[in-house]
């Protein structure tokens, strides 16, 4: 029995290395602690990966995770793949749109988990009640849109939805992503590479079935006003809906948080070339949506001139302008869009992709790795030609890209010496195009984030920088006063919105309070605000036990050097960094605002309090 109308009621088990399939059904206590999404897969991972399992070893699964609104009208909802993490070795979840995860609630599933390893590359095929393990020897080495119409053309199925991985991914490169019905990706944590471990190619769904709602015509008049409610928010009129995400990088580049060359600075001449505004003028066709969401931020492009001319592919959001951009020294947007239709193809994460890249550009012009295939490539930043030949030789694991494709964290380890210095990254995942030091509350949720540095657990920057009143009202940009109570709030109501499966820029016009709405109407539950944002801290606090038991503790929660010991050298916040003794104190606030002990570990009263004693 479904623990309420929304919800389908099973979870989908597939064993690839047996060929068993299991369909569990939905704990109804776990669907009310936890909701969906992230709730639920993090507590799936926690019961069915053992302490100190090896991310590529058969032991680990790959879940994804539909939410209770999913499927329905409610507005910008997305999906996620959760598993531990090949790069960072912690609980990781990733977040894509389009509309995959819809099809695998319409199949009658809330949520698929992929355990074990197939015999021979092979990709999964789900028909409603139908699940069957097929042959994908002939899609080896594929690209994304290769693969995703090979399947569709086999299966005779033109809708249906197509998650796979692209050569990155059969490589194992420790970024590679997962391409979800073609352009939307999963991108962060290199859970494509888990895909490739277990000879998976792809999943493809087709689901004839819907979903209902407990209270459908309060839904209706809930869903219908928070559409209205996005789509005249200011934030998604100005910026969103206009430009996309790249609606950011001036702002950014302007504020002295745009990462340049390594993250050495916060700003870069002739940035504005990669903005909303410029790509919409250069580059962009039509504008493009996922399902059910009003801000459609998305754009269909085409590079119209150059080398690359004819080339057709997603807009280039502000994470990829920062981090295969301004980080690898480019402010070209052909080459930057090329940049990103490779990794798309290719199956890599652009943010990490341009972290390991611009920190190798770094390394060979100081003369700490010089290897002869960079000296060849002649890897200096601004040199985009180089770029395009990495992200090949990286997604391939050909020459040196075979070490690039482990991440920043194995380069600095294995070239050794001062690499360490100049290595961006935050428990093994690359920093995002977010720096801390003009954002001191950022270094915080940087360095608290569950999977690594991230800018999707918590972005403080909007109070810190744009004024946006906190918790407790206005905080000063460059202070340290109330950046705790600031972190802390969004990283539970970011986790909240999150077993929900909302987009990121949901949260941009609606509030705890509107998502308690949606929620209640859609399940029968009657749920305020501040118990949503109590799922949201229950939620925060396993994921947190899950890293505890892999060895995470507060000696993890760390920024690179180079934020904690080099001043910014331009911008607003010239001259400032975010010290040690810095991050320390705010570490100590928060730690005693979220109840854990002062090395990070969440203490018994905590978790027996959220109810999540069983993980004691």
């Amino acid at each position: 029995m479904s623990p309420a109308p929304c919800y389908r009621g099973k979870i989908l088990e597939v064993d690839l290395s047996s060929g068993d399939v299991v369909r569990h059904p939905l704990e109804a206590n776990v669907a009310r602690k936890l909701v969906g999404g992230k709730g639920l897969a993090a507590w799936l991972l926690y019961k069915m990966v053992k302490p100190g399992t090896d991310p590529f070893d058969e032991e680990n699964v790959l879940i994804f995770a539909t939410g209770p609104l999913t499927g329905t009208i409610a507005p910008s909802q997305r999906g996620l793949v959760c598993a531990k993490s090949p790069l960072t070795g912690t609980f990781s979840d990733s977040y894509f749109g389009g509309h995959f995860i819809q099809e695998l609630k319409y199949a009658g599933y809330d949520a698929l988990v992929v355990k074990g390893k197939a015999e021979k590359l092979s990709y999964l095929w789900i028909n409603d009640d139908h699940v069957e393990v097929k042959d994908a020897t002939a899609l080896k080495g594929q690209d994304t849109t290769q693969t995703n119409v090979s399947i569709k053309r086999e299966l005779g199925d033109s809708l249906a939805k197509v998650a796979c991985i692209g050569p990155a991914g059969e490589k194992k490169a420790r970024f590679a992503l997962i391409d979800c019905d073609v352009k939307r990706q999963a991108g962060r944590g290199g859970l494509g590479a888990v895909m490739g471990s277990k000879n998976l190619k792809a999943v493809a769904i087709r689901g004839t079935g819907s979903v209902e709602v407990a209270k459908p015509q309060e839904f209706f008049e809930t869903a219908k006003k928070f559409h209205r409610i996005l789509i005249e928010s200011e934030a998604v009129q100005a910026v969103w809906s206009r430009y996309g995400t790249a609606g950011s990088v001036e702002f950014s580049n302007m504020q002295g948080l745009f990462p340049t060359k390594n993250f050495q600075d916060g700003h870069i001449e002739n940035g504005e070339r990669l903005s909303g505004l410029s790509q919409s003028k250069l580059l962009w066709l039509r504008r493009a949506a996922c399902y059910s969401c009003p801000i459609i931020c998305s754009a269909i492009s085409v590079i119209r001139k150059g080398p690359y001319s004819g080339t057709v592919l997603d807009g280039i959001e502000y994470e990829t302008t920062g981090l295969l951009g301004a980080n690898c020294g480019i402010t070209d947007p052909e080459v930057v869009a090329y940049a990103n239709h490779l990794c798309d193809e290719l199956g890599l994460d652009t943010i990490t992709a341009g972290g390991v890249i611009g920190f190798a550009m770094e390394l060979f012009e100081r003369g700490i790795w010089k290897p002869p295939e960079l000296e060849a490539l002649k890897l200096r930043f601004g040199n985009g030609e180089a770029v395009l030949k990495l992200i090949r030789m990286i997604a391939h694991r050909e020459g040196v890209g075979d070490l690039l494709a482990e991440g920043v964290k194995q380069v600095a380890e294995k070239v050794g010496g001062r690499a360490k210095d100049f290595a961006i990254h935050i428990k093994g995942l690359e920093t995002p195009a977010w720096p801390p030091r003009g954002s001191p509350g950022m270094g915080l949720a940087l360095a608290t984030a569950d999977r690594g540095g991230c800018h999707e657990r918590g972005w403080p920057v909007g109070y810190e920088v744009e004024g946006i009143p906190g918790p407790s009202g206005p905080v000063e940009r460059l202070s340290l006063e109330g950046k705790a109570e600031i972190v802390k709030w969004e990283q539970d109501w970011f986790a909240a919105v999150d077993t929900l499966v909302g987009c990121d820029f949901s949260r941009t016009g609606l509030t705890p309070e509107h998502s308690a709405q949606l929620l209640s109407a859609a399940t029968g539950w009657e749920i305020n605000a501040d118990e949503f944002l109590r799922i949201g801290e229950r939620v925060w606090n396993l994921t947190r036990m899950f890293n505890v038991r892999e060895g995470f503790t507060r000696k993890d929660d760390d920024l690179p050097r180079r934020f904690k010991e080099e001043p910014l050298p331009s911008g607003p916040a010239k001259g400032h960094m975010v010290s040690s003794s810095d991050l320390n104190r705010m570490l100590d606030d928060y730690y005693r605002l979220r109840k854990w002990d002062s090395n990070g570990v969440p203490t018994r009263e905590k978790l027996a309090e959220l109810g999540l004693e069983e993980f004691l």
